[in-house]
């Protein structure tokens, strides 16, 4: 099989990114580990180094082991014997092959066997893993619990818990429940301190929890009596090593089939809390949530990676009417379509990263020492751009990941729609990811921020500032007019919101606005990427033409509205 890493060039476009300097230098440190380890980088050139053969490991790994795994692990899938998962045997393969390789706990800092990577290399690494098998990806990236471990968790349950990560520890986060799916405020599995013991004890039932039968399990929990809202839940680390959690079941899902989705009873289970009391959901889920979206963000673009790969491969092999189907306009638009989607989407996914790297990188430098000003600063702004991508990275990527897939399948035909090629599983994998860690509609609601404070006009403006190539001064111009059309619909809409006592015409129209800026965002974020490297022309082309399109289409939607249509809606 190929190396899933040496065979996309755009994934070492995206890693040699201009800002990689700056995420770097505050990552190592100035260096400081070289003296400590071995393995640390000596300088900006060697961790680059160290970053690409790393990924190149990854990327053999996922095309020798992973991939060719994936349709087995899908027929046979995970059970539960005697209340505990057992794993397909193509999935325990998977997991042997990247511990082995010290894959598990990339982004964890050297003292806790970890590669002290940044946010960016590790993504790269979980999309590669995605486009392998996007059900797999779920296991090996729910080690994003040592992150938040790292970050909230007691020097003493760091040293416990984060160095059993580079050696092979699975994870899981437990939130949901059977009467508290999008809503977590509802959590009801009850949190009790035994004083005497010094003791946490956790009684209840989850549901729909990922790798339920990890090794280290993140648990939201409520530790406050007679509360009913978020104030009154904690968060907790249970060890499997306790044997008091036992698995009830495993759903049967549509796809990601090799990820089991289990039901869990937990009987008086001993568990760690993590940090203050009271701010499970208000501080530490936030933190956990935005790490999952960003991972189902480089899981949709890998497995749309993989369906556009399915779908190009079908239309250059299969022939029709005397020639290859990919001669067909019907289907070279589809497919060009949908690599200007897939360009698009990964654009967003390390742009978000990178935003996420350097504010991530300022919170560890400030539990060492005081920021200064400018650093404080700075970690703000990136900070707030981080909190308003991360929703609009998981919706657009998400969406596009299913049109990616869905249009692969259509240019399959009904040889698609068997099980004799991949596109059917991939179509399957990719259903869940704009549903689960908040549905795209949740999304919506996160990312209206991004337009009602400005946050993205902002950065709209920013990137519209930029030294681009002036050969492609004709898309800024496009990429101007939409952001005047998007400036125009965010003031008819909020102009009406004001007239009432309510936001509801302002939730009415949210998809239509956070849309209108992902478009244009997307569309910078393609026009610089051509700037770099005239390769993205074509994509940056196609995908303004088509958000040209929207941005017109949803400015004509809002004009004709008013408040009195909504009555129209309700049911």
């Amino acid at each position: 099989m190929a190396n899933f890493y040496r065979d996309n060039e755009d994934m070492k476009f995206h890693l040699e990114h201009p800002l990689m300097k700056k995420i770097v230098a505050l990552k190592e440190r100035n260096f400081e580990d070289k003296d400590k380890y071995d393995y640390a980088p000596l300088d900006f050139e060697d961790a680059m180094d160290s970053y690409d053969r790393t990924l190149e490991i990854v990327g053999e790994i996922c095309g020798d082991i992973i991939a060719p795994n994936a349709e087995g692990v899908d027929q046979e899938g995970p059970q539960v014997v005697n209340d505990r998962v057992i794993y397909a045997k193509g999935t325990a393969e998977n997991h042997e092959a990247l511990t082995k390789a010290g894959l598990i706990g990339m982004s964890l800092p050297r003292e806790y066997d970890g590669l002290n990577f940044p946010i960016v290399p590790y993504v790269m690494a979980a999309e590669l893993v995605s486009r392998a098998d996007g059900g797999f990806a779920n296991i090996w990236g729910l080690q994003d619990c040592a992150e938040t471990i790292h970050e909230f968790a007691s020097k003493e349950q760091k040293a416990e818990y984060l160095p059993r990560f580079a050696k092979g520890a699975t994870a899981a986060m437990d939130l949901t429940e059977p009467d508290a799916g999008s809503d977590l405020q509802a959590v009801q599995l009850k949190a009790t301190y035994n004083a005497s013991e010094d003791q946490w004890y956790l009684n209840g039932v989850k549901r729909f929890i990922t790798n339920g039968d990890g090794d280290v399990s993140l648990v939201l929990a409520r530790s406050e009596e007679g509360t009913s809202d978020g104030r009154g839940l904690s968060m907790f680390i249970y060890d499997k090593k306790h044997m008091a959690v036992k698995v009830r079941r495993i759903e049967h899902k549509m796809g990601i089939i090799g990820s089991p989705t289990c039901e869990l009873v937990f009987t008086n289970a001993p568990a760690e809390l993590v940090g203050s009391r009271k701010m499970g959901l208000i501080k530490y889920v936030m933190s956990l949530m935005n790490g999952a979206r960003l991972g189902v963000g480089a899981q949709s673009v890998g497995i749309a990676e993989a369906a556009y790969r399915e779908g190009l491969a079908y239309a250059k092999e299969r022939r029709q009417f005397g020639k290859a189907i990919i001669e067909f306009p019907a289907v070279y638009e589809m497919l060009t379509n949908m690599e200007a989607k897939l360009n698009a989407s990964r654009s967003v996914l390390y742009e978000t990263s990178r935003f996420v790297d350097v504010y991530k990188a300022y919170f560890h430098i400030s539990q060492e020492r005081s920021l200064d000003k400018d650093e404080k600063m700075d970690m703000k702004k990136y900070q707030k751009l981080a909190d308003v991508f991360t929703p609009l990275l998981k919706l657009f990527a998400s969406e596009f990941c299913n049109e990616i897939a869905y249009d692969s399948l259509q240019i399959h035909a009904g040889s698609g729609y068997m099980k004799d090629y991949p596109i059917e599983r991939l179509v399957r994998d990719a259903r869940i990811t704009n549903i689960y860690e908040g549905t795209t509609q949740l999304q919506v609601v996160a990312a209206i921020r991004g337009v009602t404070t400005g946050a993205y006009l902002g950065q709209i403006k920013e990137y519209e500032a930029s030294e681009l190539n002036p050969q492609y001064e004709y898309l800024r111009t496009t990429l101007k007019g939409m952001t005047a059309r998007y400036e125009e619909a965010v003031t008819k809409v909020n102009e009406i919101n004001a007239t009432a006592d309510h936001n509801d015409f302002l939730d009415f129209h949210a998809r239509r606005l956070v849309e209108m800026a992902g478009y244009i965002i997307m569309g910078y974020l393609l026009l610089t990427d051509t700037t770099r490297n005239d390769k993205y022309h074509a994509s940056c082309e196609v995908f303004v033409k088509m958000g040209k399109a929207k941005v017109a289409s949803y400015l004509e939607y809002i004009k004709s509205s008013e408040l009195k249509d909504l009555g129209i809606f309700k049911k």
